[in-house]
């Protein structure tokens, strides 16, 4: 008999309630948003309930500035929580600190249930007695402690040490169905009885994280692979839980595929990809970002890259999630990005310019009515110019400066050709004319005076004039730029160049 056979297990008529919790240390990464994004589409998919919890008893790793990007980035992505921190719920506290009156409720009656023994071995100590039978010093606790004598207990104490309290592994294979990979077993002994109090009396990691998804009847334990191998663990104390009234079933687990990096490295926090913020920064959207998210272990179909949020919802399930390692693209992120920027409304995608624009100083804290006008304008040039919104600033900053105030970067001024005056003075006097001020107009005009009029070629005619007025080799289209910018600053930008 296995031993997850001797619970109540989930079953299809349990309400889904799902958790996310991470320990808030560093900045987001994008693994464990990944984990946040599974478990949330799977909750809405199912009706279900999300609960978002903080495991914060790392009192040296943790942090509370950490605690407020995690919260920044949940609500920046549009991952919301039915019960959790900051919002509370018949749970409550959801943070790990403040629960510890909680822990010792449930250590106390583990002990009186027999569940857990006193553990008096040093690591130096288990470490000896590896070497001296010759086995792996890598093993880890040998159960050297589980059968002490009432007289060993009190000649360990006589000597002032302070135990520690393990749980009794069972002697049995342990079994569970993880929902992304199957069926697995641990054979029986191949995980030592483990720690979930220190000697200190405070609770462990190990205890607390099982005995909070209990007393919150969590029913879906989705988290990442480098999880899986605590599994049977879990399974152990969930018998014993549920023994001493604190669980009320067995939940189902499921281990989300490895993120990887470049060379097929798992993702680390170092690698500058794995930085939630750096891709907020650079200037994905929520939406491209969670489609891409999504792809990293599911898939829509095999033909289907791009989908809404709400296709997620509808569409998710955990089963379908795939075990094999899943490799972060950037290229391909950026590329699904720009889909959704696409997609965006123009009100819409104009408004979402505006902090880059503030970030690279393009225009201030508070929009002229100059400014708004031109960056409704101008959105439109771009939008189907650009993957990251991030790219904006730099291709529109120069229809915000002063006509005196354009810079010309180096590559636009090494393609100009040697009859500079000469193109400059003849599109000037093809513009000056103009009564109508169009992009049609202009372009027409333009072309006679310089295509038609000095042959100069179609591809390389226009190329000082757009130097003249964006100070670059690439800009948004040029006639319509030069209706954004008006007849009078165009040709003041152009008599400026020319010198």
């Amino acid at each position: 008999m296995t031993i997850a056979a001797q619970i109540p297990t989930v079953t299809a008529e349990t309400p889904v309630r799902v958790r996310f919790c991470p320990s808030p240390t560093g900045t987001p990464h994008v693994g464990l948003i990944r984990t946040a994004l599974f478990n949330w589409a799977y909750a809405r998919h199912t009706n279900g309930k999300m609960i978002f919890r903080i495991e914060d008893t790392d009192t040296k790793r943790d942090s509370e500035e950490s605690y407020l990007q995690l919260l920044d980035a949940m609500k920046w992505l549009g991952i919301d929580w039915d019960e959790g921190v900051e919002v509370g719920g018949p749970h409550e506290p959801y943070r790990q600190s403040q629960r510890n009156d909680i822990y010792q409720d449930v250590i106390a009656k583990l002990v009186a249930g027999g569940h857990v023994y006193e553990s008096f071995s040093s690591p130096e100590e288990v470490e000896a007695r590896h070497k001296t039978a010759g086995r792996d010093v890598k093993l880890g606790y040998d159960n050297f402690d589980r059968d002490l004598s009432a007289d060993q207990i009190t000649a360990f104490k006589a000597e002032g040490r302070q135990p520690a309290l393990r749980l009794r592994m069972p002697d049995a294979d342990i079994t569970f169905t993880d929902l992304v990979r199957g069926e697995i077993t641990f054979k029986a002994g191949s995980v030592p009885d483990y720690a979930l109090v220190r000697p200190n009396g405070a609770p462990l990691y190990t205890l607390v994280n099982p005995v909070d998804d209990a007393l919150m009847g969590v029913t879906h334990v989705l988290r990442g692979e480098d999880l899986l191998s605590s599994t049977p663990r879990q399974v152990a104390l969930y018998q014993a839980l549920y023994a001493v009234g604190v669980a009320q079933y067995m939940p189902l687990f499921g281990h989300l595929p490895y993120v990887m990096g470049a060379g097929n490295k798992k993702l680390s926090k170092r690698d500058p990809e794995s930085n939630l913020f750096l891709h907020r920064d650079r200037g994905f959207i929520p939406e491209g970002l969670l489609n891409y998210l999504s792809l990293l272990g599911w898939s829509l179909s095999a033909d289907e890259d791009i989908f809404t949020v709400e296709q997620l919802v509808e569409h998710f399930d955990i089963h379908d999630v795939l075990g094999n390692p899943a490799r972060f693209d950037v290229k391909k992120a950026e590329a699904i990005n720009g889909t959704h920027v696409r997609m965006l409304g123009a009100c819409d995608f104009r408004n979402r310019l505006v902090p880059y624009l503030q970030a690279e100083g393009v225009v201030g804290e508070t929009l002229s009515a100059r400014e708004e006008e031109i960056l409704t304008e101008s959105a439109p040039l771009v939008q189907e110019r650009i993957t990251l919104l991030g790219e904006a600033p730099q291709m529109l900053a120069f229809l915000f400066k002063r006509d005196d105030g354009v810079d010309v970067a180096d590559d636009a001024r090494k393609g100009l050709p040697e009859n500079l005056t000469e193109v400059l003075d003849a599109a000037l006097a093809a513009l000056e004319p103009l009564e109508e001020w169009t992009a049609q107009s202009i372009q027409a005009a333009l072309k006679t005076a310089l295509v038609e009029g000095l042959g100069v070629k179609p591809r390389l005619a226009f190329g000082p004039v757009r130097t003249a007025l964006s100070g670059r080799r690439i800009s948004p289209p040029l006639f319509e730029s030069m209706v954004i910018l008006g007849k009078e600053s165009s040709l003041t930008r152009l008599k400026t160049f020319r010198g």
